[in-house]
This record gives structure tokens, sequence and C-alpha cells, in this order.
């Protein structure tokens, strides 16, 4: 049996841009890719934490160091600039992997900017 598990994650990360003429789909600085293990091409599930929304796309390269996070095509109706993102990336394992499988986990600041990454939650307390 295979699980899906949360591979990678890029957390508050601020739109720069919503681009609705541009072929569809979320641009990320190439950089913040890298770090984060998120390929081109890969499908990404987007939480919007200013509206609620939730939606599914693919990744496409911004510019290494630009900051760029651009939500592009159908899904620019549902993020505007300045609105904080989690934007993540599953992976499916083989219950043998989970055991030593560890999420990575990228925090960004307000210019998208790495503050510290982790591969581990915090345990939420009452």
């Amino acid at each position: 049996m295979y699980l899906t598990l949360l591979k990678s994650k890029l957390h508050r990360a601020c739109v720069t841009h919503a681009e609705l003429e541009y072929e569809g789909s979320c641009a990320i600085d190439s950089a913040l890719l890298e770090t984060s293990g998120i390929h081109e091409y890969e499908q990404i599930h987007i939480y919007n934490l200013n509206n609620g929304e939730r939606f599914v796309t693919y990744a496409i390269r911004a510019e290494g160091d630009s900051g760029i996070i651009s939500v592009n095509g159908a899904a620019a109706h549902k993020a505007c600039p300045g609105d904080r993102l989690i934007i993540c990336a599953y992976t499916m394992l083989d219950r043998s992997e989970m055991s030593s499988f560890k999420p990575l986990l990228v925090y960004l600041d307000d210019q998208n900017r790495i503050t510290h990454t982790r591969n581990t939650i915090p345990v939420q307390a009452a």
C-alpha cells in the first residue's frame, strides 16, 4: 500500500504577481524550487491564507533570487499580490519508506527570503 505524504512546503510565500493572461501555472523563484526540492512542472497544491482558496496547479521556474511567486492563468482569480500562500508538493511512499522519510519545510519572510528550514512540524498543543 502507498500513502501520500507531504514532500515539500514553502510556508507563507507572498504573492508578487497574479497574471491572468499568462499560461497557467505558478512561477516560483528557482532558488526556492531548488531549496524546497519542488521540480519544474511538478504538481503543487496551493493554500491561500488570506481568502481560504485551495487549488492545484504546477510549478514553473522564475528568475533565481528574484522572490517571484506568480499565480498565473485561471488560478490568478484565486490569489492577489500580497496574499500569503502555503505551497505544497506531495509524494507517494510505500509503508517501508515512511520510517526514514522527512519532508522539507521552507519558511519565508515578507520578501520570500528563506528564514529557516525544518523537516518536522512541532506537535500542536492544547
